[in-house]
């Protein structure tokens, strides 16, 4: 809800950064996109009229360029769950297709080049809310709302991001900080239609030529993930890179329900604590500097190597 964009940090979707790290999508940064808005039919009216006055205010008082709604032509059906193997939040939309020409129309009528959805999500007080709310647990709308904006950024290649639509919850006296910022409007979108009104554009990148004020993989010079976490394939792509392989840095106060740690994949990484220590490692690491030389007993002596003859061919060292 309180996410503003800034000017060091871009807005990109899951998928669009697995093709980024991957190489194939490039990042081109933009002054401004063309926003538009696709809805559930399945939204009752007076929570509709919400998320468009939600809107209205976004345009009039923020200035965001947000151009056009559209509501899909079947009730998208959102169904959400865990999955019971690795505990993650996941789920499915049973009318993808509705959700695909919704979006095609905004893009075919109204030149839109960044899409914000909102889907009717099961209204659910149930434990997995209550946790959420406290801080701790697992999100149980993410893993579909993930599903949502793959779909749309895999089929048209262009930001998108989703907030759904809850009825609003009853009030609670224990809410978590981390968790406050979602109890202060009646909709999830504001922050939505803010991050996607400058989001980056997806570009596939030419062989051996470069567009203006795009970013490449080969540009990132270190990546943070949680110590759990490392098996994404954007990680993995990163971890795996042949060329200007950025510096790995795993935290592990972020404590996930994934047990994919860089032991287990073979990924060379520095492990910190916090994320305090992460951004002494990236400030070391950007000044060219060995984090291990700020830790103690971190350096070892220096190993002598194996001498090479004038044939070039290595012969053993005498220890005596």
């Amino acid at each position: 809800m309180m996410y503003w964009p800034i000017e060091n940090v871009m807005y990109v979707e899951g998928y669009a950064l697995d093709q980024f790290a991957e190489g194939s999508w490039s990042l081109q940064t933009v002054h401004q996109n063309k926003v538009g808005l696709v809805f559930d039919a399945g939204i009752e009216d007076d929570l509709l009229l919400r998320h468009l006055q939600v809107a209205d205010a976004a345009r009039a008082s923020l200035g965001l360029p947000i151009v056009e709604y559209v509501v899909t032509d079947e009730c998208l059906e959102v169904e959400k769950w865990i999955d019971p193997k690795t505990g993650q939040s996941t789920g499915r939309i049973k009318h993808p297709d509705s959700l695909l020409r919704a979006v095609r129309t905004l893009i075919t009528r109204s030149q839109v080049n960044a899409i914000a959805v909102v889907g009717r999500f099961p209204d659910d007080d149930g434990d997995g809310v209550d946790n959420y709310r406290q801080g701790k647990g697992i999100d149980t709308l993410a893993g579909v709302e993930a599903v949502i904006s793959h779909l749309v950024v895999e089929q048209f290649q262009i930001p998108c991001a989703h907030a759904p639509a809850l009825l609003p919850i009853s009030l609670s006296q224990s809410v978590s900080p981390r968790s406050a910022a979602e109890e202060i409007g009646y909709t999830f979108l504001p922050c939505v239609l803010a991050g996607l009104s400058n989001a980056p554009q997806y570009l596939v990148p030419s062989p051996g030529s470069r567009e203006k004020g795009c970013i490449l993989a080969s540009d990132v010079d270190s990546v943070i993930l949680p110590t759990d976490a490392c098996g994404g394939k954007g990680a993995l792509a990163f971890a795996r890179s042949k060329s200007n392989k950025p510096l790995i840095i795993t935290v592990e106060e972020n404590e996930t329900v994934l047990d994919d740690t860089p032991d287990k994949l073979g990924i060379e990484a520095v492990k910190v604590s916090n994320y305090w220590e992460a951004i002494g490692v990236i400030a070391a690491h950007k000044a060219g500097i060995d984090p291990n030389a700020l830790r103690r007993n971190r350096i070892t002596n220096i190993r002598q190597g194996s001498s090479l003859p004038s044939n070039g061919v290595a012969c053993p060292l005498n220890p005596f």
